[in-house]
């Protein structure tokens, strides 16, 4: 499922990137890559607010659109 999907404050791990290589590229250099861990923060103006591996970053939705996501099996997260 799309990484929009996420409910707020949840975690999860990224399952892949489904973008053309320019922005799959931007995207694994921000750390976005499978099995990265992935928590959305919130939603401000439009961009979703995540945390990747300890950085913060404010992705529009139709880039998240992009990322696809899986529960993280540590964390025992529900998706939804």
């Amino acid at each position: 499922m799309p990484l929009t999907m996420l409910s707020e404050g949840k975690g999860c791990r990224i399952k892949e990137v489904r973008a053309g290589l320019e922005l799959k590229r931007r995207l694994t250099e921000m750390g976005f890559t499978p099995s990265s861990s992935v928590r959305l923060i919130g939603c401000e103006r439009g961009n979703l607010l995540v945390n990747v591996n300890g950085a913060r970053y404010a992705l529009g939705k139709g880039m998240a659109m992009k990322i696809m996501v899986e529960p993280d099996p540590c964390e025992g997260v529900e998706l939804g």
